[in-house]
């Protein structure tokens, strides 16, 4: 009995002379890479005793100053709120206007467009030092530094968002001789609510994440606390700190998720 097996496909084709090229040319300079950056197993696994011996001394978690820690702990939520909310109210008109479809002119929509690049390029510590210098120490560089990454990240999500709308109601109500501020509020919007919420929310989650970090450059709440106590070697403190940080987070997100899958 002979069994007649069909050819089975290559596993991998071939690859060219110039794919060839490229995936070396990628696996040589991720390897120059770890060279360059003097990255080393041997100093990772030195610093591992030294790793351990912090662990040690971080529990248990000093609680003697647990409504102090709270209280920051409270500034880090309400300057991220305080961000959010800014952030989202330019966010719209801006998304407006880099919006494709809906933007009153080509150069403001580059314009807007490349404000929103700008917001979202810079990294959230340079514009927390820029604004540390502007208006000094505290939550109000925090919570401007909050505002214009909502700004970046909000302001992306709504132009698209809008862009994805049916332009079925839009095109009848422009028909009909609509202006294009009511065919946004009447066609455009309540499209796109749900997008809208969704990205609110995740705004949000995101800012409570970094105005923990902006607190390390002194723009204010918990961060300030967390870097005093690492700055002190009071690890039992910053383990204090972290844990509440951790269940402020997580609070967070789970509310995030309950209000998304109740309203959208």
């Amino acid at each position: 009995m002979s069994w007649n097996r069909p050819d089975t496909p290559a596993r991998f084709e071939r690859p060219g002379i110039l794919t060839f090229t490229i995936g070396c040319s990628a696996l040589a300079f991720v390897l120059w890479s770890f060279q360059s950056s003097g990255f080393s197993l041997a100093q990772f696994d030195r610093g591992i005793p030294a790793l351990i011996r912090v662990f040690s001394q971080m529990f248990p978690p000093n609680i003697s100053d647990i409504e102090r820690i709270l209280w920051s702990l409270l500034v880090t939520f309400q300057m991220a709120v305080a961000g959010v909310v800014l952030g989202l109210i330019f966010s719209l008109p801006i998304a407006i206007f880099a919006a494709e479809g809906l933007s009153p002119h080509p150069i403001i929509k580059h314009i807007a467009r490349g404000l929103i690049a700008l917001f979202r390029t810079v990294p959230d510590l340079v514009w927390a030092l820029i604004f540390v210098i502007t208006v000094g120490l505290g939550s109000p560089a925090g919570i401007l530094t909050i505002m214009i990454d909502t700004i970046g990240f909000a302001g992306r999500f709504f132009a698209t968002a809008m862009e994805e709308t049916d332009k079925g109601p839009r095109e009848a109500l422009a028909a009909i001789g609509a202006r294009p501020s009511g065919i946004v509020f009447s066609a455009v919007f309540p499209d796109a609510t749900p997008s809208f919420i969704s990205t609110a929310l995740f705004c949000i989650e995101k800012a409570v994440r970094a105005s923990v970090v902006l607190g390390l450059v002194g723009a204010g709440g918990i961060g300030v606390e967390l870097k005093v106590a690492f700055d002190l070697f009071e690890y039992d403190v910053a383990a204090t700190i972290i844990i509440l940080i951790f269940c402020l987070v997580i609070c967070v997100e789970q509310t995030g998720a309950w209000l998304r899958r109740r309203i959208i």
